[in-house]
């Protein structure tokens, strides 16, 4: 293969290989920056004149199928297709992220807030792609990235020639293309049978999620089923409990026949929506006061501070904690703890962060009374270690002398900070637990300037994609505003 494609890709780098070619990271040397992409070198297995006839018209029919949907923001852009020296090819996007089966680790049970999260993205790009008449065949966690711009599902690798596997002459002296898409566990049997529906997609976004709620492999077949042989969420209950509400939309995409499935992308996300219009918490905040205990409590030994997760000396105050769990997992999410002293504010937010973490999201905790006085003494100064201790919690890389420059106001440099900085570094949701916010009251000029810093972030967060990623818990004893 050589180096530079139609006069202009330089090919940088492999990226992985499979039986329909390769892929190649590459620079596109026509524009300025020579930007990323990626080349696909599609072409079939068999060699004979027939089969590149089929592949050449399959593959001419895909790239119009790709320009037209490309025009979605999560479906990477159709850049270029040719033929050069008997091979083809398509350029696109170079999409910059994690795959999502990097986030789905075996044996690792995600909460259901992530599940339906993680639905919703998938379905709503899937709803366009379906609105097009066109199947993807290929559902998969290795085919969904997870954009480091803003946490989006993008779904890739449609694979038109990858339908072309071999030629068989068949009785009558013709010839006939066999079509094989798709892989085990994600593929259901009409598929398997070569006659896939719109909803043979919809049974591969179910059992993704079905992964993600048990840890459990679909394609080693480790999911349980039910007596008939159907997947379904009561069979696993007693590993993951499924609430009924998500059980149903569940149980329904991945019924063993497709006429009983929904049976589009838009079909589910609509029920999806309706369980969400069901439960949803208004504006995905939550205001926790805590309430003075009225007959203090026998204690055999007096912690001193905040309490270790698995501490028996900490005491759930239903339905707090579970108003709590459910919130953080919400987009652009604000929860403030407010209560007296020594009532068990910073243990609360250590569980709420540890949840979120288990939901596969990046936490950071903050104390403001590791902060030294000389960082109140002006805002820019206060921002500056702020951005500087989160960084240092997210173990990332110090790059407040790139990001800090111009004539922009402090604030103004602290949200590109976390904007152009942080959100392209950590591609999943960060959740951030700031404790001990009281000591900045001593401070009104920087109080009234940080408080209304991070309420315009949670505002952002209800219209803007990238600011629905941060995920804010905030304590305190005593009024914030």
């Amino acid at each position: 293969m050589e180096d530079v494609l139609a006069g202009h890709y330089q090919i940088v780098k492999p990226l992985g290989s499979g039986g329909f070619g390769q892929t190649f990271l590459a620079r596109d040397n026509h524009l300025p920056g020579n930007p990323l992409c990626v080349v696909k070198q599609l072409k079939p297995r068999v060699n004979d004149a027939a089969t590149l006839e089929v592949a050449k018209r399959l593959f001419d029919r895909e790239a119009q199928t790709l320009y037209k949907l490309g025009s979605h923001d999560q479906i990477p852009h159709l850049l270029a297709h040719f033929e050069q020296n008997e091979e083809f090819y398509l350029v696109q996007d170079f999409i910059e992220g994690q795959l999502l089966n990097q986030e789905l680790i075996p044996g690792q049970q995600l909460m259901e807030t992530y599940v339906i999260e993680l639905l919703q993205d998938i379905l709503q790009v899937l709803s366009f792609v379906h609105q097009h008449q066109v199947i993807h065949r290929d559902i998969k966690p290795a085919n969904l990235i997870r954009r480091s711009q803003d946490g989006k599902i993008v779904l890739i690798d449609f694979g038109a020639v990858k339908e072309v596997s071999s030629q068989v002459g068949n009785s009558w002296g013709k010839t006939s293309l066999t079509v094989a898409v798709g892989s085990p566990g994600y593929m259901p049997s009409e598929q398997l049978a070569f006659r896939p529906h719109l909803s043979s997609d919809i049974y591969a976004v179910g059992m993704i999620c079905l992964k993600a709620l048990t840890g459990l492999s679909p394609r080693e077949q480790e999911i349980p089923t039910n007596s008939c042989g159907e997947y379904c969420c009561a069979a696993f209950q007693d590993i993951a409990p499924v609430s009924p509400g998500l059980a149903i939309i569940l149980d329904k995409m991945v019924r063993y026949d497709y006429r009983h499935r929904y049976a589009s992308a838009t079909e589910a996300l609509q029920a999806l929506e309706q369980l969400q219009s069901k439960t949803q918490v208004s504006h995905a905040t939550t205001t926790i006061f805590t309430p003075n205990a009225s007959v203090p409590p026998t204690i055999l030994e007096q912690p001193e501070g905040q309490v270790s997760l698995d501490s028996p000396f900490y005491i759930e105050r239903p339905p707090i904690e579970a108003d709590c769990y459910e919130t953080i997992v919400q987009p652009a999410a604000l929860i403030r703890v407010k209560a007296p002293r020594q009532m068990g504010k910073s243990s609360l937010m250590s569980r709420i962060l540890h949840q979120a973490q288990q939901s596969g999201y990046r936490m950071a905790s903050l104390n403001f009374q590791l902060a030294e006085a000389e960082f109140f003494t002006n805002l820019d100064l206060f921002l500056q270690w702020f951005c500087a201790s989160i960084v240092d919690e997210l173990d990332l890389e110090d790059q407040l002398e790139k990001y800090w420059q111009g004539p922009l106001g402090s604030k103004n440099k602290c949200t590109k900070y976390f904007q152009r900085y942080l959100f392209t570094q950590i591609p999943n949701p960060i959740a951030l637990g700031l404790d001990e916010v009281d000591q900045i009251f001593q401070y009104p000029a920087i109080a009234t300037e940080f408080f209304g810093l991070l309420r315009s972030w949670h505002e952002r967060g209800k219209n803007e994609a990238v600011w629905k990623k941060l995920r804010l818990v905030i304590v305190h004893s005593k009024e914030v505003y």
